[in-house]
């Protein structure tokens, strides 16, 4: 259980994450994943990562329940944190990254996702972000970079999700494969990116990156406020007790 890496190919790094019993990552899980990622990218001998996981689903997000046994902030505050750094340990990879995405792909892991160079898909993968029927806010940053601005507002206040082929005609997903295909897939493509010039794909990445129209970090960090906001006001607790129904505004 939790973040190992390995080597399957010349040039790639597999960084495969393992929380049973549906990936939802604790503080020191988001943290643990962030220093994989950054420190596959620092290989020399890297030239593209692939960011797999094991079990029922990419990812859930967030350990709700380390947060809810926590009476006062710090868990929040971690998680807070230790999104923030492995979000941006993808988007900041010195190489591309590859998300290998199965089953479900929600909250945490739309910024996972979101924040990866290519996608490549299981035909049971489902995207969203119901962080609304949690009592969170966020991620909307990255969800954005996923389908079309309008679809992006629909599915955000909806928490409903986005079917992988769905996301394949938006052109966000590279390739929609069979779920016992989904591993071979993204090696695939990341041997095809690791055939280039190692020192010229580091090039190409920080160049890609410099010329995001988004700041990708800031974005989230804003976002990340209103999280705090709804925790601090009571609002959070009370979405999350009542299952995401409507509640009694204040």
């Amino acid at each position: 259980m939790g973040v190992s890496t390995s080597g399957p190919d010349k040039g790639v790094a597999l960084v495969t994450v393992d929380y049973p019993p549906v990936n939802a990552l604790p503080v020191q899980g988001w943290f643990d994943l962030a220093d994989a990622l950054r420190a596959a990218g620092r290989d020399p001998g890297t030239r593209c990562v692939v960011l797999a996981a094991e079990g029922r689903g990419f990812n859930a997000g967030v350990d709700i329940k380390e947060m809810q046994r926590d009476a006062g902030h710090d868990s929040l505050i971690g998680a807070n944190r230790g999104c923030y750094e492995a979000f941006a340990a993808v988007y900041e990879c010195e190489v591309p990254v590859v998300a290998a995405v199965h089953g479900f792909c929600l909250g945490g892991g739309i910024g996972l996702a979101g924040n990866a160079d290519a996608i490549v898909a299981s035909e049971d993968a489902v995207f969203g972000l119901p962080e609304l029927d949690r009592g969170a806010l966020g991620a909307a940053t990255h969800l954005a970079r996923l389908v079309p601005q309008h679809l992006m507002r629909a599915l955000y206040y909806t928490s409903r999700t986005a079917t992988a082929a769905e996301l394949h005609a938006h052109g966000s997903v590279w390739q929609v494969v069979p779920r016992e295909g989904l591993r071979t897939a993204a090696l695939d493509l990341a041997r095809e990116i690791a055939l280039k010039d190692g020192y010229l794909i580091r090039l190409a990445k920080a160049a890609i990156n410099g010329i995001d129209p988004v700041d990708v970090r800031r974005s989230y960090r804003f976002e990340q406020g209103f999280t705090f906001e709804a925790n601090l006001s009571g609002v959070a607790d009370r979405v999350r007790d009542s299952f995401g129904k409507a509640g009694e505004d204040r």
